[in-house]
């Protein structure tokens, strides 16, 4: 039975934008929210450098779902309530291959920078996980020789995808962007020594007519019974 306190009006609308990675996990918590709420949950899922420009241009949402550091940016320039930021989950990389494709060993930092260097082609987000990897390349000295074997991934457009295709022998993605995906074998996630955790939050519009509406939605997605699903989607509890 719907908890009493959870229900709001029959004609709750939410509207919300995330980034392309929390994509699965926000669908399965949504659900569950619109079952015991009675109101309607749209969120639209697009490359978070995208979502980040449509928020800064003013388009009208009820709720914001980006890594946490988009959402502090977005806080700070005014468009995001202050003390509104609510941290949804913990989210790591993994590497995938074309399925069929020889699986490179992952285990040690030292194994991954020889499996990017053999690696024909390579590629990997325009999100927090690709500057990151962008970082790591560097201070490994490696990034010349990458150049040339880059496929950039356009924002909102999956890397495994790209893997799927055969366009790229390589990728790197949030592993909840991974899974699932037809047509690519993972080989795994990074080893913790160069493990590349973003965490995912959420923060409320200024101009939200939505605001207590949103709120009853965060905790019911960080409440302890939604954390199987964010592990079922590759995720952690934030």
């Amino acid at each position: 039975m719907p908890n009493p306190s959870t229900q709001l009006p029959t004609q709750t609308r939410i509207r919300g934008i995330s980034s392309m990675a929390t994509r699965q996990v926000l669908a399965e918590l949504v659900a569950g929210f619109e079952a015991v709420s009675g109101a309607s949950v749209a969120i639209e899922s697009v490359g978070g450098v995208d979502a980040a420009k449509r928020v800064q241009a003013g388009e009208a949402f009820d709720v914001v779902i980006l890594a946490s550091d988009a959402i502090d940016k977005l806080i700070a320039a005014g468009h995001l309530q202050p003390g509104s930021r609510v941290d949804l989950v913990r989210s790591g990389v993994a590497a995938a291959v074309r399925e069929g494709a020889p699986v490179p060993d992952l285990g040690s930092e030292d194994a991954v920078r020889s499996a990017v260097l053999a690696a024909p082609s390579i590629s990997y987000s325009t999100g927090p996980s690709g500057v990151a990897l962008a970082k790591l390349f560097e201070r490994w000295g490696i990034s010349e020789q990458l150049v040339s074997r880059t496929v950039q991934a356009p924002p909102g457009v999956p890397v495994a995808s790209l893997v799927a295709r055969g366009e790229v022998a390589l990728g790197f993605q949030q592993l909840s962007e991974l899974l699932g995906v037809a047509g690519i074998t993972i080989a795994g996630p990074l080893p913790p020594a160069i493990q590349i955790i973003t965490t995912f939050s959420a923060g409320i519009p200024v101009h939200t007519a939505q605001a207590d509406a949103v709120r009853a939605m965060l905790a019911h997605m960080t409440a302890p019974a939604a954390a199987e699903a964010k592990r079922r989607q590759g995720m952690e509890p934030a």
